[in-house]
C-alpha cells in the first residue's frame, strides 16, 4: 500500500475522466522503473515468480504483457504464449506442456493464457471432454497450492470487457491491417458465443478462486487505465525491496592505432529513404 500511496499522483485525473497519452505515459514509465527494481530483487534473491493473464478475446492481455516487458530483460521476464497443442503434446498429462516454462531461479513468467484454457475456450468449443473438465476444475487448486508451497510467487489476472467493447475491438482489427494477424475464426467466434463463455468464465472463477491465489478481477474497457492499474497491483502484491545497482564506469577509450581509418571501410550503405 504504501509503494502505491508513493506512486500517486496529486494530478492524477479523476475516475472516470479520459486519461491522456501523456498523463499514461508519464505514469507507466513511473510504473516501468518499479518494474526493474523487482526485476533485480528476484534476481538477486533467486526467487521464481509465475503471473498467469486470462480475460475475454481483446481484453488487452498481449497489451499489459508488452508494457511490463518492454523495459524489463527477457532473461527475467519471459513472455509465454503457446501454440494449440500438437499431437504428441495431446498425448500427454494435461498440465505437462505448462510445467516446462516454469521458471527456474531468477526468472519471472508470465503466461499469456495458461492451463486455464481448459476451463475456457476448451470447455466452450468442445475441446474436451466433461469428465476432463470437472477434473480440471478439481484439480487446479490443488496444483497451485503444490507449487505454491514449493515457494514460486504466483499471481493470476482475468481481464474483462464489455460486450460492446469486445465488438468494437474486432472491427477495429478489421479495419486496421497492422492488426489482422490478431484475427482467427476461433476469437471471432467469442463474438457468437458471449454467454457461453460468460458461464464458463463464471464457473471457472468460482470454482479456482481460492485465498492462496485468488483471482484478480481487472475491468479493460479503458485499456490504459487497465494497464496501469494491473501492473501497479502487481508490484503492490509482491514483497520486492530496492537492490542498489552494482553500474558499471565506462572506461576511457583506447588511442586509436597508427594507420587504422575510422568508419568500417567496407559494405554497402541502406538508401537514406527517410
Amino acid at each position: 500500500m504504501a509503494k502505491q500511496k508513493a506512486r500517486k499522483q496529486d494530478d492524477e485525473p479523476a475516475r472516470g475522466e479520459k486519461l491522456g497519452r501523456k498523463q499514461f505515459e508519464k505514469e507507466l514509465y513511473k510504473l516501468q522503473v518499479e518494474l526493474t527494481r523487482l526485476q533485480a530483487w528476484v534476481k538477486e534473491e533467486g526467487k521464481r515468480v509465475i503471473i498467469v493473464f486470462e480475460g475475454r478475446d481483446t481484453a488487452g492481455k498481449g497489451g499489459v504483457i508488452s508494457r511490463i516487458t518492454s523495459r524489463t530483460s527477457p532473461r527475467v521476464f519471459k513472455h509465454v504464449a503457446l501454440p494449440a497443442p500438437s499431437d504428441r503434446e495431446k498425448s500427454q498429462l494435461y498440465i505437462q506442456r505448462y510445467i516446462a516454462h516454469f521458471p527456474a531461479a531468477g526468472e519471472i513468467i508470465l503466461f499469456d493464457r495458461s492451463w486455464y484454457n481448459r476451463a475456457g475456450v476448451e470447455r466452450v468449443m468442445g475441446f474436451c471432454t466433461d469428465a476432463e473438465y470437472e477434473d480440471f476444475l478439481l484439480r487446479a487448486p490443488a496444483f497451485e497450492r503444490y507449487f505454491q508451497d514449493n515457494g514460486i510467487l504466483f499471481l493470476k489476472y482475468f481481464l474483462d470487457v464489455s460486450q460492446d467493447e469486445q465488438r468494437r475491438r474486432f472491427e477495429a482489427r478489421i479495419t486496421d491491417p497492422v492488426k489482422h494477424w490478431k484475427l482467427s475464426p476461433m476469437d471471432t467466434e467469442s463474438v457468437r458465443r458471449w454467454w457461453d463463455y460468460t458461464q464458463a468464465y463464471q464457473r471457472m472463477i468460482q470454482a479456482t478462486h481460492t485465498p492462496e491465489a485468488p483471482w484478480h478481477i481487472v475491468p479493460a474497457d479503458d485499456k490504459r487505465r487497465a494497464r496501469l492499474n494491473l501492473i501497479s497491483h502487481l508490484l503492490d502484491s509482491l514483497p520486492y525491496k530496492k537492490v542498489p545497482p552494482d553500474l558499471p564506469k565506462i572506461p576511457k577509450t583506447q588511442a586509436r592505432p597508427k594507420g587504422v581509418q575510422t568508419g568500417l571501410g567496407g559494405g554497402q550503405l541502406i538508401p537514406a529513404v527517410f
